[in-house]
C-alpha cells in the first residue's frame, strides 16, 4: 500500500467508556430492526389475524414512504443549530416516537386489529426509527473525525447492533422456554424490554457523550444540494456497494428459512440458531475489520472482506445437510466477515462528508447519510424480489422437504447460494480505485482544520 493510513491529531481519542455509552442507544435501536423485517410481519398475520397478503402489502407500502422520510430528516439535521449540537437533539425527538410506537405496535395491540391500525403506526415507529438512526449515525461522524477512529467508533456502533439483534432475536425464545408465556407474550415482553432500553440507552448518551461542532458549516441548498451530491465519484461507489451489500444479506434472511427448510432438511428452531450462529460470528469478526482498516484502508478492507464474504458463504450452504453441528460451525465462518460492510460503509460516507465539507464550505453529513439509508432501504425492498421469482417456478412454502418440483428447488438454490455470492464480489468490485485514500483523507482534515481555525 502506498498511502499512509494517518489522523490530524486535533480532536481527542474517545475512551472506550464513551464509545460504549454512545453506542447504547443502538442495542434498542437494532432490536427494531429485527422487528421490523422478521418478527412484526408474522406477528400480526399469525396472533393478530391479518391476512398474509395484507400484511406484506402493508409493511412494503410504509417502507416505500419511509424512504421519502430519510433526505428531508438529513435536510432538517444539516440545518440544526443549538447549543446541545446538531444531532443529539433529534435522538432525544426520537424516544418519545419510538416508545409510543413500541407500545402501540408490541403490547397493547389486540386479535383483530386492523390493516388502518397496522399501517398507522407502523409508519410512527418508521419515522422515529429513521430520525433515531441519522441521528446517531451523524453524531459518530463528528465524535471521531480522523481516519482511524473514525473506524474504531462504527466498529463499537456495530458490535452493539449485533448485540442488540442477538438479545431480540433469542428473548422469545426464552419466554417460551422458561414457561413464562407463550411467543404473542414473548413479543410483548419485547416491546416492553424496547420501552425500557430506549431512554436509559438515549439518556446515558446524552449525558456522557459530547458532540463537537464543525465551525464554519452552513445549511445546504435545497434539492440541488442532494442531486449534486450524486456527482461525486465517492458518493456514487459508496451507495452502489451500500446497495450490494444490503441486497445479498436481504435475500439470505428473507429465504433462510425455505432454504435450510427445503433443501437441507432443517426445522424451523434449528435454521433459526443458524441465522443466531451466524450473527454472533459477526458480532467476533467486527473488531478484526476495524483494525485491517487501520492498516489498509476501510475501502480494501471492505473490498477484502466482501470477497471473503462471498467464498465463506457459498462454502457454507453447500455443506450437506444431517449435520447440525457441522452446518453450524459452517454457518459460524460464514458471518466473520457480516460486520464489515455495515460500519465500514458508514464510517466511508462520514469521511466523504469531509470531502464535500472541503468542496463547499457546507455541512452535509446529515443528508449524505439519509442517502445511505435510503439505498440501504431500497436494497431491501429489491430483496423481496426473489419471492416473485418462486412463486413463478411454482414454489410453494410447504413445511419439510417435500412437495415442491426439481426445478422450484434449484431456483431457490440459485437463489439463496448463487446470487449473493455475486453481489458480494460485485461489491469488491465497485470499490475499486476508490478515490478517498487515508491520505487524501488526512489532507482534507487538515486543510478543514485550517480553515476553521482561520475562521474562528
Amino acid at each position: 500500500m502506498t498511502d499512509a493510513v494517518s489522523s490530524a491529531p486535533a480532536a481527542p481519542r474517545r475512551s472506550n467508556a464513551v464509545l460504549a455509552a454512545f453506542s447504547g442507544p443502538c442495542l434498542p435501536l437494532a432490536a427494531f430492526g429485527v422487528a421490523l423485517p422478521v418478527t412484526l410481519p408474522e406477528f400480526y398475520a399469525t396472533h393478530v389475524g391479518l391476512e398474509l397478503g395484507v400484511v406484506a402489502g402493508v409493511f412494503m407500502a410504509v417502507r416505500l414512504i419511509d424512504i421519502l422520510f430519510d433526505p428531508f430528516i438529513g435536510w432538517g439535521m444539516d440545518r440544526t443549530r443549538t447549543r446541545f449540537g446538531r444531532y443529539r437533539p433529534w435522538m432525544v425527538l426520537s424516544t418519545p416516537i419510538l416508545m409510543l410506537s413500541a407500545l402501540m405496535m408490541f403490547v397493547v395491540v389486540q386479535p383483530g386489529a386492523g390493516p388502518v391500525y397496522l399501517f398507522g403506526w407502523l409508519l410512527v415507529l418508521y419515522l422515529g426509527f429513521s430520525i433515531g438512526t441519522l441521528g446517531q449515525l451523524g453524531w459518530a461522524s463528528v465524535l471521531a473525525p480522523q481516519y482511524d477512529q473514525r473506524s474504531r467508533v462504527y466498529g463499537w456502533w456495530q458490535v452493539f447492533n449485533i448485540i442488540g439483534v442477538i438479545l431480540i432475536l433469542v428473548l422469545p425464545t426464552i419466554v417460551v422456554r422458561t414457561g413464562i408465556g407463550d411467543y404473542a407474550d414473548g413479543v410483548r415482553i419485547m416491546g416492553w424490554a424496547i420501552m425500557i432500553a430506549l431512554p436509559v440507552t438515549i439518556g446515558l448518551a446524552m449525558v456522557v457523550v459530547p458532540e463537537p461542532v464543525n465551525a464554519g458549516a452552513a445549511p445546504h441548498g435545497g434539492p440541488k444540494a442532494y442531486l449534486a451530491l450524486f456527482s461525486k465519484t465517492t458518493v456514487r461507489k459508496l451507495l452502489f456497494a451500500d446497495l450490494l451489500l444490503g441486497v445479498a444479506p436481504g435475500i439470505t434472511g428473507s429465504l433462510l428459512f425455505f432454504f435450510f427448510g427445503q433443501v437441507k432438511g432443517y426445522d424451523h428452531t434449528e435454521a433459526s440458531l443458524f441465522m443466531l450462529v451466524y450473527f454472533v460470528a459477526g458480532l467476533v469478526g467486527a473488531p478484526f475489520w476495524a483494525w485491517l482498516a487501520t492498516k489498509i484502508g476501510k475501502d480494501r478492507a471492505l473490498a477484502v472482506a466482501s470477497l471473503i464474504f462471498a467464498v465463506f458463504y457459498i462454502g457454507a450452504t453447500l455443506v450437506p445437510g444431517g449435520n447440525f453441528v457441522v452446518t453450524a460451525v459452517a454457518m459460524f465462518i460464514a458471518g466473520l466477515p457480516y460486520a464489515a460492510g455495515l460500519f465500514l460503509l458508514r464510517a466511508m460516507m462520514a469521511d466523504a462528508g469531509d470531502e464535500i465539507r472541503l468542496d463547499t464550505g457546507v455541512d452535509r453529513t446529515g443528508l449524505m447519510f439519509s442517502i445511505l439509508s435510503a439505498t440501504t432501504k431500497i436494497g431491501h425492498v429489491i430483496a423481496l424480489i426473489p419471492y416473485l421469482i418462486l412463486q413463478a417456478v411454482g414454489f410453494r412454502a410447504l413445511p419439510g422437504i417435500a412437495g415442491n418440483s426439481e426445478t422450484s428447488l434449484l431456483t431457490l438454490q440459485i437463489l439463496f447460494i448463487l446470487v449473493p455470492g455475486l453481489l458480494l464480489a460485485a461489491a469488491a468490485l465497485v470499490l475499486k480505485n476508490y478515490p478517498l485514500t487515508p491520505a487524501r483523507h488526512d489532507a482534507i482534515r487538515k486543510a478543514l482544520e485550517a480553515r476553521d481555525g482561520a475562521a474562528a
